[in-house]
């Protein structure tokens, strides 16, 4: 159940900015994860790589257990500003919504790619050889 702590009912033009922030954040999210895994170079080193010279591939399971753990650290950020919110350590219900809607997003994103993938590997073993 959502609360809606903005006021009066959004326009359509203020819900489309709010979806375009929220897809915003998760590319923002993605790129972060992605230079974590891949140990970010610094600017400088950048001008000074091959052009022609590929990355080595991304390891799959490494990129899936970073994105696991950072829905994780939401999850519990999530759980943690409810508890304050509760017990009364904290009275911001704005950052404690955006803390539980953040945790919500990065759970069914990691929902709908667990069910790609399942589905993946269904087609994959369902084809003829």
């Amino acid at each position: 159940m959502a609360i809606n702590v903005s006021g009066p009912l959004q326009s359509p033009g203020a819900a489309r900015s709010d979806i375009d922030g929220v897809l915003a954040q998760i590319r923002r999210m993605q790129a972060h994860t992605r230079k974590e895994i891949n140990g970010a170079i610094p600017s400088a080193d950048v001008a000074r790589t091959n052009p022609q010279q590929r990355a080595e591939p991304t390891d799959f399971s490494a990129m899936l257990g970073g994105a696991l753990k950072q829905v994780n650290a939401l999850q519990k950020a999530s759980s943690q500003a409810a508890s304050d919110f509760v017990t009364g350590k904290s009275d911001d219900l704005v950052a404690t919504m955006l803390a539980s809607q953040k945790s919500s997003v990065a759970i069914q994103a990691t929902i709908q790619v667990r069910n790609r993938v399942v589905s993946a590997y269904q087609d994959i073993m369902n084809m003829p050889i």
